[in-house]
């Protein structure tokens, strides 16, 4: 059973920066987060493969940044320039397999999330 914990969540005003934890039992090949706002459908923000490669939603495409420190075993996500619209809570997940997709539905496990609010 993987266990995941996500920290660093907090309140910011609009422009500023927050960078998220998820500290991982086991790390998997394909690593993402996720984000659902009160009433809203969960959606990917984005993933890492264990090789470091990379996929962004595009509503975070030049503002966010995913990485991750095997050594540690605890994925990342530096959060730049940030809007009103990124105020939700954040999920760090963890796909079976080998490969890497950005759809809630196929990762298996689920952190207990990290609330990000965003004020203007």
């Amino acid at each position: 059973q993987v266990q995941l914990v996500e920290s660093g969540g907090g309140s910011v005003q609009a422009g500023g920066s927050l960078r998220l934890s998820c500290e991982a039992s086991e790390y998997s090949y394909c690593m993402g987060w996720f984000r659902q706002a009160p009433e809203k459908e969960r959606e990917g923000v984005a993933y890492i493969t264990s090789g470091g490669s990379t996929n962004y939603a595009d509503s975070v495409k030049g503002r966010f940044t995913i990485s991750r420190d095997n050594a540690k075993k605890t994925l990342y996500l530096q959060m730049n320039s940030l809007k009103p619209e990124d105020t939700a809570v954040y999920y760090c997940a963890s796909r079976s397999g080998v490969y890497c997709v950005l759809r809630a539905l196929d990762y298996t496990y689920w952190g207990q999330g990290t609330q990000v609010t965003v004020s203007s």
